[in-house]
């Protein structure tokens, strides 16, 4: 990974720096020596096309050389930041047909960026041959003048691993479109079959669906757009590679895959197998300050990075006063930044197993609607108390101190919950938005983490690393999948399973015989009857051995066969079923715990997520009484470690119980906190841990 060529510091920490033409040039000099002495080791960069080619074949590098010879001279490492997506004006005026093109027909115009002042932005088509050429020929040229220079530490591609939606409908897209389907189906005649159109007569008629719907036309077009996307991503890291075999290049998406991967491809797992390694943005304004939404974002960006080192791309180290998602919100709902904040967000992505730490700036643009956001240093470059906490933080993540602890890991969680991809996709075909996928698989996390299970976000192909699998709102499901996971209960797995699993297959038909794919085998019971009503069940509740659980969306009842009821909805039809298949177990719940949960968390909903443990027979890693903490445990070549969040703004004061196999091994070591705890005689742990704040315990 980037540590691993020897090119950046053990623990990259910076921000993004120079994005033309903010901040200004008279102040560079001063900027780099200030972020040189409080600990700061990288700075990345936009290096946009649109600003450096200024006439065909022509580069102005002026401003972007400055910042490399500022690096090298200050000991600070420059991750390039290709930005391609800003494409020039005179490509935009010359290739008319290379513009992306909206499903209406209104081509992309060429905009200013909101995170840049500069044009060229979202407007041009790589399928386009000459705007690729053109692109090529950039990257090419780009990566030649730097590849040597002792500034370099690596390269960003394709910022944020998304794509506009409503993008794709330019003429070369569409061609590409049907060379796909070609490959897909072989004929014509096949394609009129699976798309309902069966008096195709030649392949020029076949056109992408310009409204989207639960039909094969449109799983195909969202799917074909995705390959399409990330095709594009592996031509950029290819390139760059062979022009530069000894820098890294990484990329960044915006753990977003369960939110946006099926309608704009931010799907995490496909951008990280592509590069060396990964990261994320997440900003606490923009998505809100719960303890758990902070550790979910770097939770779902180590799974998707399937053992890669990752780090946070973008995190919050200033205020975001005016922008949409921050209207009504109280301020301290992640709308400002103070040091406690600042120091709080770090510690938990470092907490979830990040390997590094950049801001959105280092310090603020002074124009644009993102104007005076994100940064921890003043708007003139000045020091902060946020960037004084920035460089405590920077220089302990570099120290001897943390040697240890970042060459060891977090551990697996307790229990995995699966990434289905398909069912994300019917969702947003079905009800023209994925929300409510997210809500459930969102509410299923933060079910398990309030009582504090570590739950993992687990990709349907990597399942046979957990004994204990949560699979949430499984609408829609492939048969490939279907059987991957009755094999893996089959073997001995715990699958808890919410309701209608495999309704919808993989081409978006509903199964004649519920649950789908043989699952009533698998799962001990069949389907007496479905109603999907979300505008009447926000108060749908099932009566379980734990209490009242709410569930809400779509109800399934059921008629058992070999499997046994657990729990009932309101008017006694069955609907939680246990079962043993093979030498695994399943539970079935005929509607949506996690979604409950996500809308109307309570008590007995958190009871069964809670019970789950036991069902499956699992010991909880960690267990607090009496505080309000975070525990997560890091194993590995360096130590084991106990991390203890606070997210809280009171100090917490308890007792802390860790499995037989975390154990302490003697006294604590502290690496951060204030305060070392009390190790009982049973090998529990008295803690304080000081508000916003945590605590770090070498135990073993």
């Amino acid at each position: 990974m980037i540590a691993a060529h020897g090119k950046l510091s053990r623990i990259p920490y910076g921000a993004v720096y120079f994005r033309k033409s903010n901040p200004p040039r008279t102040d560079w000099e001063r900027d780099y020596q200030v972020a040189a002495d409080d600990g700061m080791t990288t700075f990345r960069h936009w290096f946009m096309w649109s600003a450096i080619e200024t006439a065909p074949g022509i580069y102005d590098w002026d401003d972007y050389d400055r910042q490399l010879d500022l690096a090298a001279a200050n000991g600070i490492k420059t991750i390039i930041a290709e930005m391609i997506t800003a494409a020039p004006e005179w490509l935009y005026a010359q290739r008319p047909q290379g513009r992306l093109v909206h499903a209406d027909g209104r081509p992309f115009e060429s905009q200013l960026g909101g995170s840049s002042s500069t044009g060229g932005f979202h407007a041009m088509s790589l399928d386009d041959d000459v705007v690729a050429d053109a692109a090529g020929r950039f990257l090419t040229a780009l990566v030649t003048r730097y590849r040597d220079h002792p500034g370099l530490g690596g390269y960003d591609v394709w910022n944020e691993c998304n794509y506009p939606v409503d993008s794709g409908y330019g003429p070369a897209t569409i061609e590409r479109f049907r060379d796909w389907l070609r490959a897909r189906y072989g004929e014509l005649a096949t394609l009129g079959r699976a798309w309902g159109r069966y008096s195709y007569s030649d392949w020029d008629q076949v056109q992408p669906p310009h409204t989207l719907a639960p039909f094969t036309q449109s799983i195909d077009w969202l799917n074909f757009q995705a390959d399409n996307a990330f095709e594009w991503m592996t031509w950029r890291v290819d390139l760059i590679k062979s022009l530069d075999k000894s820098h890294p290049v990484t990329a960044h998406g915006i753990a977003a895959s369960l939110v946006s991967a099926a309608r704009n491809g931010a799907d995490d797992w496909r951008s990280a197998e592509r590069v060396d390694s990964y990261g994320y943005t997440w900003v606490a304004s923009r998505q809100g300050d719960a303890d758990w939404q902070q550790l979910h974002a770097v939770d779902l960006t180590r799974a998707a990075s399937r053992g890669k080192d990752f780090w946070h791309a973008e995190a919050q180290g200033g205020p975001l006063w005016l922008q949409p998602q921050v209207i009504g919100r109280p301020l301290d709902d992640g709308r400002i930044t103070t040091a406690e904040d600042l120091r709080i967000w770090n510690l938990t992505s470092f907490c979830g197993g990040a390997r590094g730490l950049l801001y959105p700036r280092w310090r603020p643009l002074l124009n644009g609607p993102l104007f005076g956001a994100f940064g921890p240093y003043g708007m003139d470059g000045s020091r902060t108390d946020t960037s004084a906490m920035a460089s405590t933080v920077a220089r302990w993540a570099n120290s001897d101190a943390t040697a240890g602890l970042f060459a060891s890991a977090p551990i697996g969680g307790e229990v995995g919950i699966v990434y289905l991809p398909e069912a994300q996709t019917h969702d947003l075909l079905l009800q023209g938005t994925s929300d409510t996928y997210t809500k459930a698989v969102r509410g299923a996390y933060r079910g398990f983490f309030d009582n504090r299970i570590q739950s993992d976000f687990v990709h349907i192909d990597d399942i046979a690393q957990y004994r204990l699998l949560y699979l949430p709102y499984p609408i829609a499901m492939s048969a490939a999948h279907a059987d991957s996971l009755a094999d893996w209960v089959h073997s001995g797995g715990s699958l808890i399973v919410e309701g209608l699993p495999g309704y919808f297959d993989d081409a978006g038909w509903v199964g004649t015989r519920q649950p789908n794919h043989g699952w009533d085998t698998v799962l001990g019971a069949r389907q007496a009857d479905v109603i999907f009503a979300p505008d009447l069940f926000h108060d749908l509740t099932i009566e379980a051995p734990t209490g009242t659980v709410p569930v809400d969306a779509f109800r399934q009842s059921y008629q058992v066969s070999t499997g046994v009821v657990r729990g009932h909805f309101s008017d006694g039809d069955a609907a939680m079923i246990d079962h043993v298949h093979g030498e695994g177990r399943t539970r079935l719940i005929g509607s949506f715990p996690g979604l409950g949960y996500h809308d109307r968390p309570t008590d007995a909903g958190r009871e069964f997520f809670a019970d789950s443990l036991a069902w499956a027979g699992i010991e909880q890693h960690a267990s607090v009484t009496g505080a309000d903490l975070t525990a997560r445990i890091f194993d590995g070549p360096g130590g084991r470690f106990l991390w203890l969040l606070n997210h809280t703004r009171t100090d917490q004061h308890g007792t802390v119980r860790l499995a037989g196999a975390f154990l302490p091994k003697g006294e604590p070591t502290v690496i951060w906190g204030r305060d070392q705890p009390s190790l009982a005689a049973d090998g529990s742990l008295t803690v304080r841990v000081g508000r916003r704040d945590a605590l770090i315990l070498e135990i073993g």
